[in-house]
């Protein structure tokens, strides 16, 4: 019987990161495909599985949860150097996409070919069987809809097949993926998970454990806004809204085309200029550096003050409230905006993390830490094997 490997993988719209096995592999994949031909022209391809495997994805997918099936695709870093590459637009469902769908199996046929599962996994030829026990979640709005099950029952009960074109090192390979079992997690929750609990389910942060408390996750596409209360999200007040920073990256985005004339190929290129250490909100223009300043700070500004907006309505329905925490990776993009707004008008306690790693991993973590739970508590559930006595001769 074919081992179920644990993955726990946050689709989120700037990119997938994405926790396998005991901590022992992490991922995080740019959230962009372009549709492809199964020949894509490569200069030098005797060349090609020099290459790392996570700058030339090229797949086919097949599977029975997808709209289009059959589809070929770069992926990724690749996918950014296509005209038509593709990122989820603002105001879509992540439960209702086949994006989010084919970014999800192609990070798991990443992990399952890698040379370290050879003998996790079953393989004839060129075929790998894997098996997963997998960990995800969706925005709060979506699972309040009821869209959970649904994104769940595409995953279950199927197999979901990748197959690598012409990708480095693992050209040829088809990597058929069935899943054990699925748990899909509101977002919101799952960051409260993170906050007050560590990878072996004990509590690490016991001032938090019965604080009201809200957590604000600002991502590409949405805000989730999570109210706990007695250790458990309040689902009447708990809220998610249609309101993400992918639109006013697009916006910077045109900004800087319409008035630099320079082409910057995905949004990803556009937090990179917001949030590097050096050099923060310059571009080079014609070999010069050049200032984005004014387009950044008005956007970004107008965007914040619509966040503030969001958290001081929910906060006024949650008087109670102690502290707001601010997580995602919108979060980390609109963080100075954030704290000068509210250190001029309402000074609310909110917090933030420092640490741009901890904040932008904190879902997959999260969803990590709930389905390592899931399996220890699903083992120890478990009958002990029957024992039959020796019959005497």
């Amino acid at each position: 019987m074919t081992k179920s490997r644990v993955a726990a993988i946050d689709v989120g719209n700037d990119s997938i990161k994405a926790i396998f096995g005991e901590l022992e592999y992490e991922l995080n994949i740019p959230n962009i495909i372009a549709r492809d031909t199964e020949d894509r022209p490569v200069i030098g391809i005797e060349e090609l599985d020099n290459k790392n495997p996570l700058d030339g994805i090229h797949i086919k997918v097949h599977s029975p949860a997808l709209k289009e099936n059959n589809g070929i695709f770069r992926i990724g870093n690749l996918a950014t150097k296509s005209i038509n590459a593709t990122e989820l637009d603002p105001g879509s469902s992540k439960s209702e996409e086949d994006q989010t769908l084919i970014m999800l199996f192609a990070t798991l046929a990443l992990d399952a070919v890698r040379e370290n599962n050879s003998n996790a996994f079953p393989r004839t030829k060129n075929i790998i069987d894997a098996n997963y026990t997998l960990g995800t979640g969706l925005p709060l709005r979506e699972v309040k809809e009821g869209k959970d099950a649904g994104y769940r029952s595409k995953l279950v009960g199927s197999v979901h097949q990748v197959e690598f074109l012409v990708t480095p090192k693992y050209q040829g390979l088809k990597v058929n993926i069935k899943f054990d079992e699925v748990k899909v997690y509101p977002e919101g929750f799952a960051a409260f998970i993170n906050l007050v609990l560590d990878n072996s389910g004990k509590i690490i942060n016991k001032d938090l454990i019965d604080k009201r408390i809200l957590i604000q996750d600002i991502g590409g596409l949405s805000t989730d806004i999570a109210v706990i209360k007695n250790r458990n999200v309040d689902d009447d007040k708990a809220q998610g809204f249609n309101l993400g920073v992918s639109e006013s990256l697009e916006a910077i985005r045109e900004e800087i085309r319409t008035k630099h004339g320079v082409e910057l190929d995905s949004r990803r290129d556009v937090v990179e200029i917001i949030t590097k250490k050096s050099d923060r909100n310059h571009i080079m223009v014609k070999g010069s550096r050049t200032s984005v300043h004014d387009i950044t700070d008005r956007i970004l500004l107008d965007l914040a003050k619509k966040q503030y907006r969001l958290l001081r309505n929910v906060w006024q329905r949650n008087s109670q409230t102690e502290i707001c925490y601010f997580v995602g990776g919108g979060a980390n993009v609109l963080k100075e905006y954030l704290k000068t707004l509210n250190n001029n008008l309402d000074g609310y306690n909110i917090d933030f993390f420092e640490d741009e790693k901890e904040s932008i991993w904190m879902m997959a973590n999260a969803y990590y830490k709930l389905i390592i739970d899931f399996v220890r508590k699903s083992e120890r559930q478990q009958p002990a094997p029957r024992v039959e006595p020796v019959k005497a001769k």
